[in-house]
């Protein structure tokens, strides 16, 4: 069989094991590590990284590999699984983001052995796990209040990103580029693949959007010829292929008049902007034909503030008529 080493230790078939990875010390003399979580079948098979809690207030996918070790899912018949239920340890902590020093760890890769906080995290990572798997899933949330329908991310012309995330199967699969400087992009140049899976807002549990990374990674794992059954979808898959935002004209109050996940037509009125003080009130329109893929739920807004994010497959490409 196969070697496995992961982080430097060794992994037995039909073992699990905890490893833990010191980051760093903070100044109480407070040592952070990041655990990591090792399962590996009675056979060989691939190595699938599921890693989540890269920003520390993204707490959905953090719950969703929770729920997957305790569960017993994690244990395959074939392969290896390796769960990091949380990256950022300093984030979570502190409800933030970002680590102390305001970086952002998915913006800092490949990192940096002697850099700052959110490289050096990055660092050990690309070092200590990264090497050793050959996909994985990064579980993230919407940002800043922002809620984002169950959606899988990848560059969809590469065929095994393409797999990955027909397998998957969320509600939404994305053509997204890379960012620069994050772990999809930077595992990439090291013939990885990995897929971002995004559901919910950040410190916020969102039950459908947990339960879909859960069933998704079963299906993936399934795919993987990692184990042998996994749940059937619950919703339709549609590939999104370009995204745009509808963002405010003025500041205000802002009301949304539809749902995530929802389909809008162009022209369709999709919200309400009002003056707190009762002077204006403003209807906002779609912009174009699309499914809401993301919604703010700040009230508060100001001018130029996004407050949706309409994803358009080929259906939404066609040439659809302005509602009267």
């Amino acid at each position: 069989m196969q070697k496995i080493v992961i982080a430097g230790q060794e992994i037995q078939p039909g073992e699990f094991k905890e490893i833990d990875i010191n980051i760093a010390r903070l100044p109480s003399h407070t040592v952070i590590d990041t655990p990591i979580y090792v399962s590996r079948g009675e056979e060989d098979g691939p190595v699938l990284a599921l890693t989540a809690g890269m920003h520390g207030d993204e707490i959905n996918g953090m719950e969703i590999v929770r729920r997957i070790l305790d569960s017993g899912l994690h244990k395959p018949k074939r392969g290896v699984t390796v769960c990091m239920p949380i990256v950022n340890m300093y984030g979570f902590l502190n409800y933030s983001r970002d680590v102390p020093d305001g970086k952002d760890i998915n913006r800092s890769f490949p990192g940096s052995k002697y850099g700052s906080l959110a490289a050096r995290v990055a660092y050990h990572l690309m070092h200590q796990v990264i090497p050793y798997v050959d996909v994985g899933v990064d579980f993230h949330t919407g940002g800043a209040m922002r809620a984002n329908y169950p959606q899988v991310r990848a560059v969809l012309k590469d065929e095994t990103n393409m797999k990955m995330a027909e397998a998957f199967h969320a509600p939404f699969t994305i053509d997204a580029p890379f960012r620069p400087n994050s772990l999809r992009k930077e595992a990439s140049r090291k013939g990885k693949n990995i897929i971002v899976y995004e559901g919910g807002e950040s410190l916020r549990f969102d039950q459908q959007a947990i339960e879909e990374g859960i069933a998704g990674t079963m299906r993936l794992m399934k795919h993987l010829n990692m184990i042998d059954v996994a749940p059937e979808p619950r919703e339709e898959n549609r590939i999104i292929w370009s995204t745009s935002w509808i963002r405010a004209r003025n500041a205000g109050l802002f009301q949304s008049n539809v749902k995530c996940g929802q389909l809008v037509m162009k022209g369709e009125w999709v919200g309400t902007i009002t003056d707190p003080f009762g002077e204006f009130k403003e209807e906002v329109m779609a912009s174009e034909t699309g499914y809401v893929i993301g919604l703010n739920n700040i009230p508060v807004i100001n001018a130029g503030d996004a407050l949706m994010h309409l994803g358009m497959d080929n259906f939404c490409k066609l040439d659809q008529p302005a509602v009267e």
